[in-house]
């Protein structure tokens, strides 16, 4: 039976109905949405079915064209120290211009948070070790930003310099 884990989306912790499916599980064998490899859900993308992409997925025009459709798109980080997925999601938003969910799944730590929501994720599947409290709280470790993300363009001198025109 595919596992549940904290989910926070917008800086609140909400119910989950989404189920991350393996490769041997079919997404028939939960009701519900699934989240499912890449590879099978490009045999059968639908709304109630997510593509996870794997950390080494390499990110085509031809495949980000695709992914526009998908109803969100979950990042896999097979290890905490995989920063791969922090591209893939900066690509999806900047490059790309995905609107949906981008949600962060596998080895997430509290202490990448904050990094990851500056890179365009904005859904984060806690490892069962990590404490909900501190994760919300690390989402604002730092007030300002000096170089540009998804969530702030424009980096810090250059808005400093606009206010103070």
């Amino acid at each position: 039976m595919p596992e549940q884990r904290t989910l926070i989306v917008g800086r609140h912790v909400v119910e989950d109905d989404w189920t991350l499916l393996l490769e041997d599980e079919a997404p028939h064998s939960v009701n519900g949405r699934a989240i499912v490899p890449l590879a099978q859900w490009q045999a059968a993308p639908g709304d109630d079915v997510a593509p996870l992409l794997a950390s080494d997925t390499e990110l085509t025009p031809e495949l980000a064209t695709q992914l526009l459709g998908a109803p969100l798109i979950a990042i896999d980080f097979p290890k905490f120290t995989d920063g791969r997925g922090y591209s893939l999601a900066r690509l999806l938003r900047e490059r790309y211009g995905y609107q949906g969910q981008i949600r962060a799944v596998g080895d997430v730590l509290i202490d990448q948070l904050y990094y990851m929501s500056r890179c365009g994720f904005d859904a984060f599947w806690l490892r069962e070790d990590q404490i909900v409290e501190d994760a919300l709280n690390a989402l604002d470790t730092f007030s300002l930003s000096y170089q540009p993300g998804t969530d702030t363009p424009e980096p810090l001198f250059r808005r400093r310099m606009r206010e103070s025109a």
